[in-house]
């Protein structure tokens, strides 16, 4: 079996099983937003429904928290549009702004902390330009260059990918720039960066190394703030007092209702208010199918609790969070904790840990699936300032003892423990987690998905449309459609043969296939086939419901 992975495979078979499309796609599509079609849609709603069910319903699969008792939380469902001094209380207005340098040549513009990194794995100039340069040279990260295979591509491939680059422009004068610099002495030989940086400079004693468009090589302007809230007006005009902002994250909603929830309900600190919902944040640079977009959806719980035993409670979410995404299909070497160093954290964070996940388009690095941070008592406090309201908490459990036995209490603001996951990303995770090619097989694609998050959770086949054959299936479907319909799709197909049937149901994930055939009506057995191995195995019709329903876990 192979473990290669191809994102364009796992893309296309997105596409062609109705997990994803493109947004808008017969007009051309929009970049940065996607559609999920039918078994997409449902994969996602039973990731979500996980999420609830093991966050809010039952926490932590009924375990008890640091303080010995069972974790409690309660959901809430908050606007996308909030006030705007919610944004300006927690400091998105004034700091959620990408430095974003703008190309001249062809208007890209690229985030300023990412151009390296968005050249040298995006780039289709640069991937083509350094198929010219030889191996580095022994104990340096210098490659060799041959200025005659520059000057080459210059003249043909450079004018078409790059035609900005002054490599492609003025192609002599750079190149005597370049030599000069190879060739003398340096204390420090040029590595990959340099090198490209001296090919996109045309006046390198004027300007100095210069940094290129990803897209057409011109050089790019200076960094400048960009944005990254939505911007709409609420009400008949649009004006300055009109506007507002699309949220960038569901958290906010969950600190403003704070107070209201514990006003209104009978929990006590410790608990979590958690909130799922779609989020905006206009990046400039959208990229890796759904892993970064501009409309996303994230499920997000703060956890409130005192500030004596908030590290234990941060130490306590970081390591359920883990567990529960290797709960669901995520387990093995891809999967990974990381704990922030203290140059990364925020400044009002006592800790950070990201659950990362290996996409085919980070390996061999990992990506952010869901980030849990001790956020301290940051963000209620900073609502209590901007909103003049009392955000604190009494605790009538926690003070001096009284003669009664009672306790006086004590008032604190609580701190904050954010286990934050986006729906998207993890969808895309278990996709390409799920995603297996094995050549051995007569269908070599398949999805591996664990039956919980499988949006089809059994396939009905008779082996001919005739005989009989159909009715049986149609009773042995509405049967289990009415069992195990509110969890996912039960699928009834007559059509094509039994073979691409099966390829079918493997490529969506359905884990079990029942084949109803000839044998069924004289000896009441049905054919039932795992979708992971292949194997396949006789078992009487009366107990399908049964089989399934340990299978999926309810």
């Amino acid at each position: 079996m192979s473990t290669a992975k191809s994102m364009d495979a796992i893309m296309s078979l997105c596409k062609r099983r109705g997990f994803v499309y493109q947004a808008s796609e017969i007009y051309g599509g929009i970049n940065g937003f996607w559609d999920y079609g039918p078994l997409g849609a449902q994969l996602k709603k039973n990731l979500r429904d996980a999420w609830w069910q093991d966050m809010i319903m039952n926490p932590c699969w009924g375990r008890k928290g640091p303080n010995g008792e069972r974790v409690k939380c309660v959901p809430v469902e908050t606007c996308i549009i909030q006030h705007p001094k919610v944004w300006e209380a927690s400091g998105h207005l004034a700091g959620f702004a990408d430095p974003m340098r703008k190309c001249p040549g062809c208007g890209h513009f690229v985030r300023a902390d990412q151009l390296w990194d968005i050249i040298t794995t995006g780039s289709e100039w640069f991937a083509s330009l350094i198929q010219e340069f030889e191996p580095a040279l022994e104990d340096t990260k210098t490659p060799a260059i041959d200025a005659s295979k520059l000057l080459k591509w210059a003249r043909s491939k450079g004018r078409k990918q790059a035609p900005n680059l002054a490599l492609v422009k003025n192609p002599e004068v750079v190149l005597s720039f370049l030599a000069t610099r190879i060739n003398g002495q340096p204390t420090a030989p040029p590595d990959v960066v340099e090198i490209i940086r001296h090919l996109a400079t045309a006046q390198l004693n004027a300007t100095g190394l210069q940094d290129p468009c990803p897209r057409c090589g011109d050089v790019l302007g200076t960094p400048a703030a960009f944005k990254l809230m939505f911007e709409t007006y609420a009400g008949l005009t649009q004006s300055e007092d009109n506007k507002v902002y699309l949220r960038p994250e569901t958290a906010q909603g969950v600190f403003v209702q704070f107070k209201n929830v514990v006003d209104t309900t009978r929990i006590k600190v410790p608990f979590g208010i958690g909130n799922t919902g779609k989020s905006f944040r206009n990046e400039i640079t959208p990229r890796n199918f759904t892993f970064r977009s501009r409309e996303f959806e994230q499920a997000e719980l703060e956890f409130f609790c005192h500030p004596d035993e908030s590290l234990e409670w941060y130490k306590f979410w970081r390591d359920f969070r883990m567990e529960w995404w290797k709960s669901i299909g995520l387990a093995g070497e891809n999967l990974i904790l990381r704990e922030h160093e203290k140059d990364e954290l925020s400044f009002y964070s006592k800790g950070t840990s990201d659950v990362e996940y290996r996409f085919p388009f980070t390996a061999p690095g990992f990506g952010e699936l869901e980030g849990i941070a001790h956020r301290g008592d940051y963000d209620l406090t900073q609502h209590q300032t901007h909103s003049r309201n009392k955000l604190d908490y009494f605790d009538t459990t926690r003070g001096e003892t009284l003669p009664n036995g009672g306790k006086k209490g004590e008032r604190y603001m609580p701190h904050c423990i954010e286990p934050a996951a986006g729906l998207d990303r993890g969808a895309l995770a278990l996709i390409c987690e799920a995603y297996t090619v094995d050549s051995a097989r007569p269908s070599p694609e398949f999805l591996k998905l664990h039956p919980r998050i499988a949006p089809i959770k059994a396939a009905v086949f008779p082996l001919m449309d005739k005989d009989g054959l159909p009715e049986i299936a149609d009773a042995l479907y509405d049967k289990l459609f009415a069992r195990f319909g509110r969890i996912g799709l039960i699928e009834n197909d007559a059509k094509q043969s039994i073979g691409k049937r099966y390829a079918r149901m493997d490529e969506a994930g359905c884990p079990y296939c029942f084949t109803i055939d000839g044998d069924t009506k004289a000896d009441q057995t049905v054919t039932v086939r795992d979708r992971d191995t292949g194997q396949q195995q006789r078992m009487n019709i009366d107990k399908v419901e049964a089989f399934l329903a340990e299978k999926l876990g309810v």
